[in-house]
């Protein structure tokens, strides 16, 4: 009997766990990029994570803005900021993980409350979407963080070759 009560109580706490390990609050220093590869910045966790230097981002930061900008902003609104028809991904960035990030562009998500329902569709088929998915993360990161103003930035670095065979590998290029 009591082997049941305590498979119970684990069964109930583990998605509130979960749930708290993904709305843990992103911050400029958690989001600090602390190592490199092929011009894409990751912080302590590996998480994919901009840098801005002297007014320029990062190749992937400023891939993320076109991207977003093809894709993205005509529900979520210019630079992230939310429509009537879509919520502000400025305010989802600051507490969700990049995991759940990705499984949302990926699969899509249906919200009903209040009377109304949002559909996020799945971007997981779209080439166009999921080979820069981490790009599209850095950017809204960067935008959530408050490191990247709204608009076209200014300044950019050259485009890393280890993006441009990523890219290639992806569109089948």
């Amino acid at each position: 009997m009591s082997v049941r009560i305590v498979i119970s109580a684990l069964a109930l706490a583990l998605p509130l766990a979960c749930s708290s390990l993904a709305q843990a609050q992103d911050s400029a220093e958690k989001a600090k990029a602390v190592t490199e590869e092929g011009g894409k910045h990751f912080d302590a966790e590996g998480n994919p994570t901009f840098k801005i230097e002297n007014g320029a981002v990062d190749w992937y930061t400023f891939s993320g803005y076109r991207r977003y900008h093809s894709d993205c902003h005509v529900c979520h609104g210019p630079d992230g900021t939310g429509s009537s028809y879509a919520p502000a991904l400025l305010n989802s960035l600051k507490t969700m993980d990049y995991a759940t990030f990705i499984s949302i562009v990926a699969e899509g998500r249906k919200n009903v409350g209040g009377g109304k329902e949002n559909v996020m569709p799945a971007f997981g088929e779209n080439k166009n979407v999921y080979c820069y998915m981490d790009d599209l993360y850095v950017y809204l990161r960067a935008r959530a963080d408050g490191a990247a103003p709204r608009g076209r930035p200014p300044k950019k670095a050259d485009k890393p070759q280890a993006a441009k065979d990523a890219e290639a590998s992806c569109m089948g290029g």
